[in-house]
């Protein structure tokens, strides 16, 4: 199998903590099932390293992640093989934003590239996260005939709700500061490097009980909405991936042209 996220413990960053770097450059860090099993395993991992304060989630390449792997989205065989499979994927990016939310370690996202789609769902599962100049935002689902359901279980939580649905509805683009105002992210930074080392000095002064115990207080709302929503929310991506507008919307994506909803009648 590809090496699709790079783990890089305390000996290798000198200092307390452990960087996950997503780099699958190929396809814009879409979240493909191996994928998203690695960044799963490499969380497992800082957790187990007694060395480890804290976990810095950053990318390689100029996208930090460009959401689902649309080569996978739509499943194989009749449709209720395709509906499960869709439903499976949604719970499996739950599990990896739970693990995120629910991981004793702070994580501070490191970001300085373009985030769309799903990618969002692993920034509002942060802790922390610091975006530079060559960030920009999108949630382009309803693009394409879906929505951000699965990934509202972490953004929900974290933008106003105007925020929300100004972005969630028009797709629009955006960049770090404005990220920073609805509450997307904690930081925008020129430097983003040194932004981050900056947190992860102060967050190893903690203890792990007390970075763990801090930490639980400021997830437990999240946390009981992922109890409360996930299978709802994974139902409803499924039903909407699976449908013949979600179909033509990925086409046209892979085949770079409007989707047929978008043509002059």
């Amino acid at each position: 199998m590809d090496k699709l996220v790079d783990y890089l413990g305390p000996s290798a960053t000198n200092g307390p903590y452990a960087r996950l770097l997503l780099n699958s450059p190929h396809n814009r860090n879409a979240l493909s099932t191996a994928l998203v099993g690695q960044l799963h395993q490499g969380l497992r991992d800082a957790a187990a390293d007694q060395d480890v304060r804290a976990v810095v989630l950053g990318h390689t390449g100029g996208t930090f992640c460009a959401g689902a792997d649309l080569s996978e989205a739509g499943g194989s065989g009749p449709p209720p093989s395709a509906y499960d499979a869709a439903a499976a994927r949604a719970r499996e990016m739950a599990a990896l934003m739970r693990a995120i939310v629910s991981s004793p370690l702070p994580v501070i996202g490191a970001i300085d590239g373009h985030v769309r789609a799903g990618g969002f769902g692993l920034v509002g599962a942060c802790d922390i996260v610091v975006a530079g100049p060559r960030s920009t935002f999108a949630l382009t689902e309803a693009r394409i005939g879906v929505a951000p359901a699965i990934i509202s279980l972490t953004l929900l939580p974290k933008l106003s709700a105007r925020a929300a649905a100004r972005y969630y509805l028009t797709g629009a683009t955006f960049d770090a500061h404005t990220a920073a105002e609805i509450g997307l992210i904690t930081m925008a930074a020129d430097d983003v490097d040194a932004a981050v080392g900056e947190i992860v000095a102060d967050v190893g002064r903690g203890s792990p009980q007390g970075l763990a115990a801090s930490k639980a207080l400021t997830t437990a709302a999240v946390l009981e909405g992922f109890d409360r929503d996930t299978e709802r929310l994974a139902q409803e991506s499924a039903r909407l991936f699976v449908s013949e507008e979600a179909r033509e919307g990925m086409l046209s994506f892979l085949q770079k042209r409007p989707p047929s909803w978008a043509r002059s009648k």
